[in-house]
């Protein structure tokens, strides 16, 4: 069965207080992955690789803790080379990438990065419409957000229902909201109380063939 949220619907909620990140890459790969979402969701199908939990509650939990092993490590999902992050921090932005790269994305979606701190009216406006144009067709982008002063929650970004808007889910509380361009372009997001946009990793609106062999099963973390 698919798995979407959209605006007025409640999510997980992160299980830590630093895996904010790690929350939205699990909550976005049950997006593009019903197999995944349903184990999730109901423990089935139970495939080899699954981390352990009894609940919805302890398997999203259970996962977050994998996908916070392959974010921060020295190596990602494929074996991919990674700067390594203290896992006290949260989640890196390029293992964010990496990891939506890996199957928390829609098989062969390639993602970038727009440091989003330093920007003009003008060109948050432009980042904002970016954004709303790469989400279109149901690839998920991340938010990092904070104070003026450096970046503190991640949140994800899902495509709206129109009008040029977006819904975003923040794992501190669950909840999905829309995400307005006027908000954004006047720092004033207040998403788990923090309202300065810093980075956005979002889809680079192209696509490479790449086999499936490469998705993991759910909770599956590379030798």
């Amino acid at each position: 069965m698919a798995y979407r949220l959209r605006a007025g619907d409640t999510g997980p909620v992160q299980q830590s207080p630093v895996t904010c990140g790690s929350a939205c890459l699990t909550v976005a790969r049950m997006h593009v992955d019903p197999v995944f979402a349903g184990w999730v969701r109901t423990g089935q199908p139970n495939l080899p690789g699954s981390p352990v939990g009894a609940t919805p509650g302890e398997r999203f939990a259970a996962y977050e803790r994998v996908v916070m092993r392959r974010t921060n490590g020295l190596f990602a999902g494929e074996h991919r080379l990674n700067l390594p992050w203290p896992r006290r921090l949260g989640t890196p932005p390029w293992g964010a990438l990496r990891e939506l790269e890996y199957g928390a994305a829609r098989l062969g979606t390639q993602y970038t990065l727009d440091v989003l701190r330093v920007d003009g009216e003008e060109d948050l406006v432009g980042s904002f419409d970016t954004l709303v144009d790469v989400v279109a067709e149901g690839e998920p982008a991340l938010l990092y957000v904070g104070n003026e002063l450096t970046p503190r929650h991640v949140v994800l970004v899902l495509p709206g229902d129109g009008d040029r808007m977006l819904d975003v889910y923040d794992p501190g509380n669950g909840r999905v909201t829309h995400l307005r361009r006027d908000a954004m372009v006047e720092r004033r997001l207040a998403l788990s109380g923090w309202d300065v946009p810093w980075i956005a990793v979002r889809p680079t609106g192209l696509r490479s063939v790449r086999s499936r062999a490469y998705a993991p099963a759910p909770g599956a973390a590379p030798a």
